[in-house]
């Protein structure tokens, strides 16, 4: 039976597109008044535009620690709590390890694993304290099944999953729950870097979902009662193949 988030307040990292911003629309549309977290002022102000009075721009730099410390603060001075961290911000980069860039590797490595672990840190001895709470990651279907194509976004996924599944464990006592949404391919900007044909023909096949899709999904996740908790939700379009 699906429980209310009327009258919560969420905040959604790289909320200004993507999975973010359908999660963040989700949210606000099943009542929830939710701080859009990005870098982005034009994309944030737009963003907000678009989902409405329900919504609130928080401008962060995820791989700027002080910045990152700034935004439990901003939320609280804006709306006056926080029950939902969705750390969703994330970067994507496929190929070969033997050709890769290890200095592109190390950007996204930063922003997949470490910033999104710094801003659970940053809001988890708030929820601690309050003894309430939900932080969702964007995990991908990677976490849990190694990609050929894409080692070095897997291992950074296979990460986030271990902080989830023993996170979870050591906050569960606090009324805190933690989990993970795990899409597959997912049609948005990240895709950029994946091979054209492969791209083209996963379209093509039915072989891709929508970012509303996976809202749906984490809406789902959020609205069970607080005696269960959604650690891991994998999300695939029906004719992908790993």
């Amino acid at each position: 039976m699906a429980v209310s988030i009327e009258g919560q307040v969420a905040a959604v990292t790289g909320g200004a597109s993507g999975i973010g911003l359908a999660c963040a629309k989700a949210m606000a549309e099943a009542g929830a008044r939710v701080a859009v977290v990005d870098r982005d002022e034009e994309g944030l102000a737009k963003a907000c535009a678009e989902i409405g009075a329900n919504a609130f721009p928080v401008r962060i730099d995820l791989l700027d620690p002080k910045s990152v410390a700034t935004m439990l603060p901003q939320i609280i001075d804006k709306a006056g709590k926080l029950d939902i961290l969705h750390a969703n911000a994330g970067a994507y980069i496929g190929g070969d390890a033997a050709t890769g860039d290890p200095d592109a590797w190390d950007r996204m490595l930063n922003l997949n694993i470490n910033a999104a672990f710094r801003t659970a840190h940053a809001v988890l001895p708030y929820m601690i304290e309050r003894k309430h709470g939900d932080i969702l990651f964007t995990s991908s279907v990677a976490g849990v099944v190694p990609v050929m194509v894409e080692p070095i976004y897997t291992a950074s996924k296979h990460a986030v999953q271990a902080f989830v599944h023993t996170v979870r464990r050591q906050v569960a006592k606090h009324d805190v729950r933690v989990g993970a949404v795990q899409p597959g391919p997912v049609i948005t900007a990240l895709l950029k870097d994946w091979v054209p044909e492969r791209l083209a023909a996963l379209k093509a096949a039915g072989g891709l979902i929508e970012p509303e899709e996976v809202a749906e999904a984490v809406l789902f996740m959020l609205t069970r009662p607080r005696n269960v908790v959604v650690r891991d939700l994998v999300i695939l379009p029906a004719q992908f193949d790993i």
